[in-house]
């Protein structure tokens, strides 16, 4: 069983850092997201990736402290956050 579980988590930190590879190598414009073809996703940065919000004290791009960080969010296509384990389209 736990290598089935190291499979799982194996392939869950492959497309994390694919889709992190993705958002950091072509940053949405605010152009964009005005547009709505992009949307706020939060809890699904890593540390130090984020586009904004990243908590009392930071300032906001690259700020967040830590993976998943609640309170951070990154810019996505507009219905992807939905379908990402963690996030959510509003802060909490």
């Amino acid at each position: 069983m736990p290598r089935l579980l190291n499979k799982r988590a194996s392939a869950a930190k492959v497309v994390a850092g694919a889709l992190t590879a993705l958002l950091v190598a072509a940053p949405a414009s605010t152009t964009l997201a005005a547009d709505g073809d992009m949307e706020k996703c939060y809890g699904v940065a890593k540390a130090g990736q984020n586009d904004c919000a990243a908590g009392e004290g930071t300032t906001c791009q690259g700020t967040s402290t830590v993976d998943g960080q609640k309170d951070a969010w990154i810019y996505v296509p507009a219905g992807l956050c939905e379908k990402l384990v963690g996030s959510s389209l509003e802060e909490s």
